[in-house]
């Protein structure tokens, strides 16, 4: 982290020594518990058009007789503004990616997958088995909690649901985001049909990125 502040302070050293600086521009994904996402899009929204705010997205994984909550959501500006939320992300217990547009210059078919840890361990392990050639260039996890609620289909007043919950949330959910540069054009369906199939969020950014990168 401090190693990440003296980067940013040295970007920002050259951006006003030189007028003909331009700030390379970012996609950053934050994902965690629903207040701290909150709290990045209202910087993004105070960023003076810095940062744009791309999508966010809700998630409710139901999972036995429990509820896993959890929010993230995609940026895209300034680089060195998403370095900052890098550092604020991981400070509050986070999970932070961030993808430049080197990345998408270089590397093949690039996909984000959020969802918790141990179904990423899982998809993972089912695209080796499926001989599926791939790349992981980025993984962040969450240090704080997500939210978890007993199920709705779990028939229980919801006074007694309450008393339960503390003892949910104990247990702590640990949220991945993965970077992945899949090899093959033709096997980014497969990869994003194995995923969404077991319920993980994907991000295709042949879907997200619609300029000119050369």
């Amino acid at each position: 982290m401090i190693e990440d502040n003296i980067r940013m302070l040295r970007q920002a050293a050259v951006a006003t020594s030189s007028e003909t600086f331009e700030v390379d521009k970012a996609w950053g994904i934050v994902a965690g518990n629903v207040d701290l996402v909150d709290g990045m899009a209202y910087k993004a929204i105070a960023s003076n058009h810095q940062i744009k705010i791309l999508f966010r997205e809700h998630v409710i994984l139901t999972d036995g007789k429990v509820d896993k909550k959890f929010d993230f959501i995609m940026f895209y500006g300034n680089s060195i503004k998403l370095n900052e939320f890098k550092t604020e992300t991981q400070k509050h217990g986070g999970a932070y990616v961030q993808v430049s547009k080197t990345h998408l210059l270089n590397e093949p078919n690039l996909m984000v997958l959020v969802a918790p840890d141990d179904v990423i361990r899982n998809i993972v392990s089912v695209l080796g088995k499926s001989r599926i050639s791939f790349a992981i260039l980025q993984e962040s996890q969450t240090t704080g909690f997500i939210d978890i609620d007993i199920s709705n289909e779990v028939k229980l007043p919801n006074f007694i649901k309450s008393l339960f919950k503390p003892f949910y949330n104990a247990n702590e959910v640990v949220l991945s985001t993965v970077l992945l540069s899949v090899e093959r054009k033709e096997a980014v369906n497969k990869v994003q049909s194995i995923a969404t199939s077991n319920k993980v969020f994907v991000i295709d950014f042949r879907d997200i990125v619609t300029e000119d990168l050369s």
